[in-house]
């Protein structure tokens, strides 16, 4: 896995680079739109002390929030589907979430 490359691809289609960018009606901010929970979710999984919203406008601070998350629900993607998590699986998680790799059911008409 290309870290360098997933998170460069994250912060372009979240942001397009803009490390003071806010979203999803001024939930989501920063380069990586990082929502308050992500920083939380971090925080209680790995015992870190990131704070919100500073750290999620810092771009190397809400770098390392961002792969410390996706590594966490990578691993656990990974056992749960004993599949790879790839970087499509990972750019799901970070969209939506640690169930966001899940297929979605197929549109009723």
């Amino acid at each position: 896995m290309d870290w360098g490359l997933l998170i460069l691809a994250l912060i372009l289609v979240e942001s397009g680079g803009d490390n003071s960018a806010v979203g999803d009606r001024g939930h989501a901010i920063g380069c990586l739109q990082i929502h308050r929970c992500v920083v939380e979710d971090v925080n209680r999984i790995y015992k870190m002390n990131f704070r919100y919203p500073r750290d999620a406008l810092n771009r190397q601070k809400s770098v390392e929030i961002c792969m410390l998350y996706l590594k966490h629900y990578g691993l656990d993607y990974e056992r749960r589907t004993k599949k790879p998590a790839t970087a499509e699986v990972l750019a799901r998680i970070w969209n939506g979430g640690p169930n966001g790799a899940k297929p979605q059911a197929a549109p009723t008409r």
